[in-house]
């Protein structure tokens, strides 16, 4: 029974054998209780504050590499980037000329009809405006109703006909050999005695037109003599036939009259050239059989 209230006695004055004693603080105040464990390291107690947000990482940025410096006057290295290569444009396509509509005459068409409508007539007059009564006069008309001057291109001395022969080497083709066209010029040379000293040194003395060229190669020319604007023929295959052995036809007319100590000659033997100032006459259509 002692036993008993000794020990319930130890327990009211220690309490929990672990923990702080139970009401031991009033009893005794002096008395220090120890525990079994030893105590554990002294913590602070955190503030409680508002938790900043969470930065964002960032790539560092890379700073461009230096190359040493080159020493004065080093030759610097080329550049390895190709040059861009141009784009070639297409050209600009020319506007297609207008359609000729039907009833409206070409150039060479309005030279040829003008020229054969003059045929017969001694004096050349074409749209009320006379021209000069010889060779050149019929031409210049011709041409002039077409809109194109054979002028503008003469030198100090030059008759008429040179300064056609001229204007053709300037805005047109001279030539001597293939088939003419119909309104092509013709011209031929020492038909006369143009600075009457006897002699054959005249040059050019005469001019005509083409009108049309025979299956033959015959060309008939229509040009003004004496007696008015006519057509003549010439065969540059024989220059010095007058008619075609065969048929009986003139092939070549008489162009220079005879003369004291000189004989007639054919137009054949006079030629000097053709000339064209016109565009090129359309090919004709041939049907197929």
């Amino acid at each position: 029974m002692k036993l008993f209230v000794l020990v319930a006695g130890v327990l009211w004055m220690t309490g929990c054998a672990t923990g702080g004693p139970m009401g031991g603080q009033m009893a005794f105040e002096g008395l220090r209780y120890r525990p079994l464990t030893p105590a554990a390291a002294p913590r602070d107690i955190p503030e409680e504050t508002e938790s900043p947000e969470p930065a964002i990482a960032q790539a560092p940025v890379a700073e461009p590499s230096r190359s040493p410096a080159s020493p004065a006057g080093a030759a610097r290295k080329p550049s390895s980037s190709k040059p861009t290569p141009r784009v070639a444009r297409a050209p600009a396509k020319k506007p297609a000329a207008p359609a000729r509509s039907e009833g409206t005459l070409s150039a060479r068409d309005t030279v040829l009809a003008t020229a054969r409508s003059l045929v017969g007539q001694s004096k050349v007059t074409v749209k009320g405006r006379p021209y000069s009564a010889d060779c050149t006069g019929l031409v210049e008309a011709a041409y002039a109703s077409a809109g194109i001057s054979l002028r503008g291109t003469s030198k100090p001395g030059d008759n008429g006909v040179t300064a056609i022969y001229r204007h053709a080497q300037a805005h047109g083709r001279v030539y001597t050999r293939g088939q003419p066209a119909p309104g092509d010029i013709v011209f031929f040379r020492e038909t006369y005695d143009q600075n009457r000293d006897g002699r054959r040194n005249d040059g050019l003395t005469h001019v005509g037109l083409v009108d049309k060229v025979a299956a033959d190669g015959t060309v008939t020319v229509i040009h003004r003599v004496k007696r008015g604007v006519v057509r003549y023929r010439m065969n540059l295959a024989q220059p010095r036939v007058a008619k075609d052995a065969r048929s009986g036809q003139v092939i070549n007319d008489t162009l220079r009259a005879p003369s004291s100590g000189h004989s007639f000659a054919l137009t054949g033997q006079l030629f000097a050239a053709y000339a064209t100032v016109l565009p090129a006459p359309a090919p004709v259509a041939v049907a197929s059989r």
